[in-house]
């Protein structure tokens, strides 16, 4: 008998993918919606393609978290969110709860904790998840019962996707991310550590914690430069520190939800068609494939 399976879905990851992706919309009375607009198709295509029995959608609470008091530069430059797409999260969380997602967030923590924390609570449950979400971070959380699902491309990922896009298994991808950083959210990482070579280190060693910072010991591997990557990463001893706890997913948030309470039945339809019709977005109620009774 197979298990259930629940869909996990990073919505701050699909409300930047369509604001990026959409051309400038407004409502009506002049209100920013192409975020909206796009996010609430993907949406509407998801339930339509993979008809879910249980889906939870995890919101950031806000641009900033925990790790912006750890370090200030987090984030530095995304910490405020575009003029015209800041009034659209709200309605972005109105529009998933209409739907008929249950949506959480928790204050000071990000979409990625939530659903760190809710993979860690519903596993024992029996269940199998899928994480809606390309982002590399949560490849982390990926393992035999857990997959990373691209709307875009329509493809899953388990671990050995993860071998292959990153070069590291799921259970190396924070030690990778320690090394080598995001530009994207500003984690320092090691100055002149690549992804190649933080694959080899990692696949010789296992660990950050197991790499020598000895030059004799990385050229036994054959690694070219492996005196300045001794100093490299000896030099970078803070910058490890602290990428690590940047990169490290809190999976122990008072979150929990139910599996009836991500049970998805349809959307509500008065409130769906309330919302999107006040919006000027009303021809997406005509593709909702279910109804709540």
């Amino acid at each position: 008998m197979s298990r259930p399976l629940v869909w996990l879905i990073d919505a701050h990851y699909q409300i930047f993918r369509a604001y990026y992706s959409m051309p400038d919309l407004t409502a009506p009375d002049g209100t920013p919606v192409g975020a909206l607009r796009g996010y609430v198709a993907v949406l509407i295509k998801f339930l339509t393609r993979q008809e879910p029995s249980h889906v939870i959608a995890a919101f950031d609470h806000e641009m900033t978290s925990f790790r912006n008091e750890i370090y200030a530069e987090y984030k530095l430059g995304r910490v405020e969110p575009p003029e015209d797409l800041a009034p659209q999260f709200d309605l972005c969380f109105a529009a998933t709860e209409a739907l008929g997602i249950p949506s959480v967030s928790l204050e000071d923590y990000e979409a990625d904790d939530v659903i760190a924390t809710l993979v860690h609570r519903l596993l024992p449950r029996g269940v199998d998840v899928m994480i809606v979400s390309a982002d590399k971070d949560l490849g982390a959380l990926v393992s035999d019962r857990v997959g990373l699902y691209d709307l875009a491309r329509e493809q899953a990922a388990g671990p050995k996707e993860i071998r292959e896009r990153l070069g590291v298994g799921p259970e190396q991808v924070e030690d990778f991310l320690t090394l080598v950083g995001d530009s994207v959210d500003n984690i320092p990482g090691v100055r002149g550590i690549g992804a190649k070579t933080a694959a080899r280190l990692l696949d010789a060693y296992g660990s950050v914690d197991l790499i020598p910072r000895d030059a004799g010991a990385l050229g036994a591997l054959g690694l070219r430069g492996a005196a300045g990557i001794a100093r490299k990463l000896e030099e970078g001893a803070d910058a490890i520190a602290l990428s690590r706890r940047l990169v490290r997913m809190r999976d122990d948030l008072p979150v929990d939800v139910s599996l009836e309470d991500a049970r998805w039945d349809g959307a509500d339809r008065p409130r769906l068609e309330a919302l999107l019709g006040e919006l000027g977005a009303g021809s997406l109620l005509e593709r909702v494939p279910r109804f709540a009774p």
